[in-house]
């Protein structure tokens, strides 16, 4: 295996933009609006609500803010919880607004200064990622998202599609993201190297080996070896 890969692709939300710490916020802000203490936490919340979105994005595809609407109806109503159109909307503009962890930018930027070409690779449409990629305010060289796709990761279709787009070899990829089925698997079966971003110290879930394992994004920069995190 080559030393350096050409490009660096990501999973955009839980790996470059905090998705679970959105997402589970704005869960049990929902649920404080109906009870002034509820049962579970946050994380609780957003777990259950992603295994709620991953049956839903195993079915013929529709565009994401479908699935996130269908989503969160779906799980208000498995809790008995009321729920209207404008919380779908509300959803769909509170993940319009999620920023970057804190080391992405800096992350990517020594990694684009090393000579690396990036990429993503999401599960959403089109008009959502364009408010992601305003906050990352970072230069790629390629995006790929489901809607360009008509699927939804973990589909080879997804995977095919950016390696169609980023015309290199497979091993000439690196994959990184923060997720076991819908990315490192995946990522693997299409040839690509893999990197599990492991922010939450979880246990490597059985299955698909990925190829490096980082704690965050800087683990990126030391393979590259640039620089690493600066002390102002």
């Amino acid at each position: 295996m080559s030393a350096q890969p050409i490009y660096a692709s990501f999973d955009c939300y839980g790996t470059l933009i905090d998705w679970e710490g959105g997402l589970a916020n704005f869960l049990y802000d929902y649920a404080l609006r109906f009870s002034p203490e509820p049962p579970e936490n946050g994380e609780a919340l957003r777990r259950r609500w992603e295994t709620i979105q991953f049956d839903i994005i195993q079915g013929p595809y529709r565009p994401y803010k479908d699935v996130l609407a269908a989503s969160l109806a779906a799980w208000a109503k498995e809790r008995g919880l009321p729920y209207r159109d404008d919380d779908g909307e509300a959803l769909i503009r509170a993940m319009r607004s999620w920023q970057p962890f804190p080391d992405t930018r800096p992350a990517l930027l020594q990694a684009r200064e090393a000579g690396l070409k990036l990429a993503i690779l999401s599960n959403t449409d089109r008009d959502i990622i364009a408010h992601s990629l305003k906050h990352l305010d970072i230069p790629f060289d390629v995006v790929v998202t489901a809607e360009d796709c008509g699927s939804y990761k973990p589909s080879s279709n997804n995977f095919d599609r950016l390696l169609a787009e980023l015309a290199v070899p497979p091993e000439n990829v690196l994959h990184v993201a923060f997720g076991f089925k819908y990315d490192i698997g995946p990522a693997n079966a299409a040839g690509m190297r893999s990197a599990w971003v492991n922010r939450h110290i979880e246990p490597t879930p059985p299955g698909a080996e990925p190829g490096h394992i980082w704690r965050d994004l800087w683990g990126l920069t030391q393979l590259l070896g640039a620089a690493g995190p600066r002390v102002p």
